[in-house]
Formats: C-alpha cells, sequence, structure tokens
C-alpha cells in the first residue's frame, strides 16, 4: 500500500494495531511525501463485510509557509557573493559604481565591455557595501518617511493626516531585470489571487516598485526588448511609474540607480536609453600576464572554499562600506567653486554636448568623489578624473572618427583648464 502512494515504509506512521477482525476501532495512517502530507488511508472495520474497507483521502496540506520562508532565506544568504574589494583592475568602473552609490541623483552607470571582464561579477558584488536607508514598515515602495517625492500614495495620506508611521532599517535593494521579464512583472498588474478570493480589484506591485531608492541592474541592457526600454525610460524620466490595468489607475514613485551592462559587438543602445544612465565605464580586457595570472588565482581560491575566501576580505570590505557611508553623510557640505562650474559647462558647450544633463552629472559625481576622499572642496583634478565618464557617451557619433570618445573629452578639458 505504501508503495501505491509513493511513500516509504518508514513514512508511515500507524496507531495501535486492532485487536480483532471485529473491533469498531480505526486506523488511520498518514503518508508523508517531500513537502507536504500526500494523503491519509482510514481503515474501518465492519461487520458481514471484508476484514478490512480501506478509503483514501488526499489531505494535500503544505508545510508551514514560515518554515519554507525561512529554508528559502537560509539558502539565499548561503549563496556567496564576490567580494568588491577582491577585484582586481577596473577601477574606472569601480569608481563610477562607488560614486552612485553616494550619490543616487548622479542617474546611474552604463559598463560596455568585452565578455569575462567581470562586469556582472563586479555589480553584483555592490551589494555587500550598499548603506542602510530608513523606510516604512510594511509598505512595498520602499518610501521615505521624510521625502514626499519618495513616498506611495497610502503613506502620504498617513502622512497629511498626522499619522505616526512605524519605521525601519533596510538595506538598499539590488533588483535584477531579466531580459526575458514581461511588462507586466515588470510596472505591476492586477493581483489575481485577491480577485478571485476577495473580489476586489488590488494592484500586485512589479520590479520597478521594488527598486524603489535601490539599484536597478540590467545584464546585457543592449539586447533588452524595446517595449521594456520605453518602460524603463518613462520611470528615469519621472522617477514615477504608472500602471494602467484592468480598471486600475495607480501611480508610485520608482527613484532608481540604473546600471547596466552589455557586450558592444552584440549591439547598440538607443540613444534615448543611453542619455538616461549618468555615467558611461569602458571596460577592456586586462593584457599584463601577471595581473591575468592574479585574476585566475583568486578566482580559484573564491570558487574552492567561499567563506574562507571572503572573510580574507572583510576587513577590507567594512573599511570601504564605512568610508562610503562617510562620503554619504558630508555629501552635501561638499563644495564646488564658481569658476570650476563655467569651465565644466564651458567643456559641454564646446563639445556640442546637447541638453544639459551633462553639465548636471559632472558636478555631482565631481563632489561624490571629492566626499570619497574626505574632502569637503571640489578640485580640478576630480573633475579631471570624472568627466570622460560623465560625457563619453553624450558625444554625437561620427562614423569616420577612429578616436575614442573619452580621449576627445579629455583633450577638451585640458585644453579649458589648461
Amino acid at each position: 500500500m505504501a508503495s501505491l502512494l509513493g511513500a516509504s515504509p518508514s513514512s508511515i506512521f500507524t496507531c495501535p494495531r486492532l485487536s480483532s477482525p471485529s473491533s469498531t476501532s480505526s486506523i488511520s495512517l498518514v503518508c508523508f511525501g517531500p513537502g507536504k502530507i500526500c494523503g491519509r488511508i482510514q481503515f474501518n472495520p465492519k461487520k458481514n463485510r471484508s476484514r478490512y474497507h480501506v478509503s483514501v483521502m488526499n489531505v494535500a496540506t503544505e508545510i508551514n509557509s514560515i518554515e519554507q520562508g525561512k529554508k528559502f532565506d537560509s539558502n539565499e544568504s548561503a549563496r556567496p557573493v564576490y567580494p568588491f574589494a577582491a577585484i582586481v583592475g577596473q577601477d574606472e568602473m569601480k569608481l563610477c559604481l562607488l560614486l552612485n552609490v553616494i550619490d543616487p541623483k548622479i542617474g546611474g552607470v552604463m559598463i560596455m565591455g568585452d565578455r569575462g571582464t567581470g562586469k556582472s561579477t563586479t555589480v553584483r558584488s555592490l551589494v555587500d557595501l550598499l548603506p542602510e536607508i530608513t523606510v516604512v514598515a510594511g509598505d512595498p515602495y520602499n518610501s521615505d518617511p521624510r521625502d514626499p517625492e519618495c513616498m506611495g500614495k497610502e503613506v502620504r495620506e498617513k502622512v497629511q493626516k498626522g499619522e505616526q508611521l512605524p519605521v525601519i532599517e533596510t538595506k538598499i535593494n539590488m533588483v535584477d531585470l531579466p531580459l526575458g521579464a514581461t511588462e507586466d512583472r515588470v510596472c505591476g498588474t492586477i493581483d489575481i489571487e485577491k480577485a478571485l478570493t476577495e473580489g476586489v480589484k488590488a494592484f500586485e506591485p512589479g520590479l520597478l516598485a521594488k527598486a524603489n531608492r535601490g539599484i536597478l541592474y540590467v545584464d546585457e541592457v543592449n539586447l533588452l526588448d524595446d517595449h521594456l526600454v520605453d518602460v524603463l525610460l518613462d520611470s528615469a524620466a519621472s522617477g514615477w511609474n504608472t500602471v494602467e490595468r484592468e480598471g486600475i489607475s495607480i501611480s508610485h514613485p520608482a527613484r532608481f540607480i540604473l546600471i547596466g551592462s552589455g557586450n558592444p559587438e552584440e549591439g547598440e543602445l538607443r540613444p534615448q536609453l543611453l542619455d538616461r544612465f549618468g555615467m558611461h565605464a569602458q571596460v577592456g580586457t586586462v593584457r599584463d600576464a601577471e595581473l591575468r595570472v592574479k585574476i585566475v588565482e583568486e578566482r580559484a581560491r573564491f570558487d574552492s572554499n567561499p567563506k574562507e575566501f571572503r572573510e580574507s576580505y572583510q576587513a577590507e570590505q567594512l573599511k570601504l562600506q564605512e568610508q562610503i557611508t562617510t562620503a554619504r553623510s558630508n555629501l552635501s557640505a561638499v563644495q564646488i567653486d564658481q569658476d570650476l562650474k563655467v569651465k565644466i559647462s564651458k567643456v559641454c558647450a564646446e563639445l556640442d554636448v546637447d541638453g544639459l544633463r551633462g553639465d548636471m552629472v559632472i558636478n555631482r559625481a565631481a563632489r561624490a568623489l571629492a566626499a570619497l576622499q574626505g574632502r569637503d572642496q571640489v578640485t580640478a583634478e576630480d573633475v579631471g578624473i570624472v568627466i570622460p565618464n560623465c560625457l563619453r557617451h553624450r558625444l554625437r557619433k561620427d562614423p569616420l572618427e577612429s578616436m575614442d570618445s573619452g580621449i576627445l573629452v579629455t583633450e577638451k578639458f585640458y585644453e579649458v583648464f589648461s
């Protein structure tokens, strides 16, 4: 009987044995399958019938959802992440990522480079360094209790009524946007469960809601479908996501750091989306033989024992995390001279950069770099370090130009700042 129900004999528990075939008591056997109770077999002995009457009742009772959640959390937390401090080389990419964490209003970073240069590994390793932020407890949009621009509708209504909001400290989210994601999953859609069980129209938030006040990472962003690119453009431009679904109209904040990575050989990015990235990092393959050997050895150490490898970089990780936290708190005190602002705008004008987004990003990135280095005043060297990454992707493409756009920006910088 056990084999018929897919349960091993050891997984069947029986009550005490019947004293005689004519007894009126019953026996219940419960069969446990993997993760749930599969069924129950009940023996009801009756007179004038065969010795036992067997009936099978399907119970299908799931294991406690809380226990499942604990197991899922433990599995997720056990997944090792390569330490950011262990990344060898690629200083330009790492600097752009750190500056965006210090000042999210820079607008994200686009990372383009060869295959196998550690783009995805570096971005995902950033999760250990992300600082904590204050959010409203239980809010699906990670609403800021002090900033109305980052509040959901329900939280804003409670604030207007003068209600006390429960708040918690949580780490900044990093949300992966897969290439195969549907528009409903990204924007949000009708909550089918509530519609079926309660008969009400309710909104189920999507990835943009989860990424509010966090990081939205798109790997191979140049391969993203056009309809999802349009969604990202709309949200990145306004900072809000508006959903119109089945009679539901809802808007929620969607202010996130947009990080994308890709290989230029697989296709170019649409200019509208490329302009939404605050900075652009160019990643190349390491050519130095000794450095390549070091990278291979470090990766082998991590694969053989991730826990021990992460512990060896724990001190550097903590130091870098404290440096980021201090820079975020001191960012508002960093000043930039008027003369530097004028020269920055002059560089943008002479390079024929469209719009003023480049000017603003350079000012913000230079201030974030000064804060990262523990200074309260921006220098020309700070501007020189960040200006190629801020303007490289904003120059108009010349099909006959063989020189890298970053070199053109650097040359113009030295000409203006002399």
